[in-house]
């Protein structure tokens, strides 16, 4: 009896230090939630859409390139839609070369052939594939601009299963305003040949154009705020892309303001040699985010691997916008569904009252499990005690996040943790009333009661596995407590307080009545 006994303790002490040791110092060692700590709650959306655009961008010049070294003729390669493109004036003896092309080097595109045209449109599998893969590089992308900005543990997820909306989720942020500006922008830059412009306004701009827009031709505005303004017609096909990017830190140019210096990976850099040495006295348009930041003029062939990005920035501007560039550019556009700033005041606020009503809610319970059971009662309040202790441990060890909601889950487990010691005392009860000793009536009422415990329990865990996996923030944070709360309770309830009881009939060698 006392050697089942000594183990049984030894375990017990074991994992409540463990658990103090974890959870020692609480300040430092729990992670509280935004609602807890303050700090933005972000709900961003991928625009999905230009992903493929980019793409269908990409091989148009692959496209232009092909018939050109095979020296095919059309008249002209343009976007219809998203996913489709349209070759137009293709001679019909030349029908079987573009055949094969397409076949060997554009699979991943179905294509048809009507008369004088190509009709080309990506593969499902391949724009599906493409929306995904966006999503999650804009996951990345974020988490290394949060990275490299310095919050500490940041919540950065896809909200749903295979969703477009990513949550984004920044505790104790000091200065939400900074941090915000640099998820928010897209950061997506080009770098394309003007074919026209600045001019002031759109007319001027496309008057020897016949006042269209020619083919393979588009309209970006000067950022005001780093240029003179206007209007410039450029390329759409990018020479390079914030893809080609390897590195961006900040520098100073020749009058000593802010700039931007990148470098550029070796096919970045090929292709940026070529564009330059082929276009010279041109001027190459610097584009960032839909908006020209410079455009300075091709002098001579570039070799080099890097460049640099000027206008006229403040130091923290070229410092955000280098890290930015090196953290990647988002592969699509952004928009934002929705916006909260919650401010420490209130989630110190928020810790408060739930740390009052957690304690308010331990007192009555344990105030109830005293009057009723008596002197057995004080069992199912050390298991209770036991069992926050573990619950500690645990959410420090795991690293989980403390929301307000998961304080509520505390709550709950208080309740659920006493539930048990109920369903054991009143089977003791019950087995001392029909003439069982003690030592009898203990050892059934554990045993009767142990599966009625375990299908409660085990149905309530996987409900909250559910939330966990389904949910999202504050939701995941209920559900976390929960489970390690029933957890340890299964732990304490039965194990602890079934050894406290043990304990003290190994003291008695004959105990003729129970205080239950």
């Amino acid at each position: 009896m006392r050697r089942r006994i000594g183990w049984r303790l030894g375990l017990t002490l074991f994992i409540i230090g463990l658990s103090i040791f974890l959870a020692y110092p609480p300040k430092e060692k729990i992670k509280l939630g935004l609602d807890l700590k303050g700090g933005i709650h972000l709900v961003l959306q991928v625009m999905t859409d230009d992903a493929i655009n980019i793409e269908t961008d990409q091989e148009i010049a692959r496209l232009q390139e092909e018939f050109k070294k095979e020296r095919l003729e059309f008249s002209s390669i343009k976007k219809e839609k998203i996913g489709e493109i349209v070759i137009e004036g293709i001679k019909s003896e030349q029908e079987g070369k573009i055949r094969d092309i397409l076949d060997d080097l554009f699979r991943e595109w179905n294509y048809s052939i009507r008369g004088d045209k190509v009709f080309l449109t990506m593969k499902a599998r391949v724009a599906s594939y493409l929306r995904d893969q966006a999503v999650k590089q804009a996951i990345e992308t974020i988490r290394n601009r949060v990275d490299q900005f310095g919050v500490a543990e940041p919540v950065i997820q896809r909200q749903g299963m295979g969703g477009d909306r990513i949550l984004v989720q920044l505790p104790g942020v000091e200065d939400p305003e900074r941090v915000k500006k640099i998820i928010k922008t897209t950061a997506l830059l080009e770098l394309k040949l003007v074919e026209a412009g600045p001019a002031p306004d759109i007319e001027t701009l496309l008057k020897d154009y016949g006042g269209k827009v020619p083919d393979q031709m588009e309209i970006v505005k000067g950022d005001p705020t780093r240029t003179e303004g206007g209007y410039y017609l450029v390329h759409k096909v990018a020479v390079i892309t914030g893809k080609d990017l390897k590195n961006a830190r900040r520098s100073v140019d020749e009058w000593n303001n802010p700039d931007v210096v990148f470098t550029l990976t070796p096919s970045g850099a090929k292709r940026f040699e070529k564009a330059t040495s082929e276009n010279v006295g041109r001027l190459l348009a610097i584009i960032l985010d839909g908006k020209v930041q410079s455009s300075p003029v091709i002098r001579e062939r570039i070799a080099s691997d890097s460049a640099s990005i000027q206008g006229r920035f403040t130091v923290e501007q070229a410092e955000d916008l280098a890290l930015i560039l090196r953290a990647g550019a988002l592969p699509a556009s952004i928009k934002y569904l929705e916006e909260r700033t919650i401010g420490p005041s209130l989630g110190a606020d928020s810790i408060r009252k739930g740390l009052t009503a957690t304690i308010i809610a331990l007192i009555l319970v344990m105030a109830f499990m005293v009057f009723y059971y008596k002197l057995s009662g004080i069992n199912s309040v050390v298991a209770l005690i036991l069992n926050m202790v573990i619950l500690a441990g645990a959410l420090a060890y795991f690293r989980a996040t403390l929301t307000l909601p998961g304080i509520a889950g505390i709550i709950l487990t208080i309740g659920m943790s006493v539930d048990a010691n109920v369903l054991i005392f009143e089977r003791i009860r019950e087995d001392l009333r029909l003439g069982k000793t003690v030592r009898a009536a203990i050892a059934s009422g554990f045993s009767k009661a142990f599966r009625t415990i375990l299908d409660a329990n085990v149905t309530t865990i996987i409900a909250a596995i559910f939330l966990f996996q389904f949910g999202t923030g504050p939701v995941k944070g209920f559900a976390v407590t929960l489970i390690i709360g029933i957890s340890a309770s299964m732990f304490t309830a039965v194990f602890v307080s079934r050894l406290i009881f043990d304990i003290v009939l190994s003291r008695k060698k004959k105990i003729e009545k129970l205080s239950i």
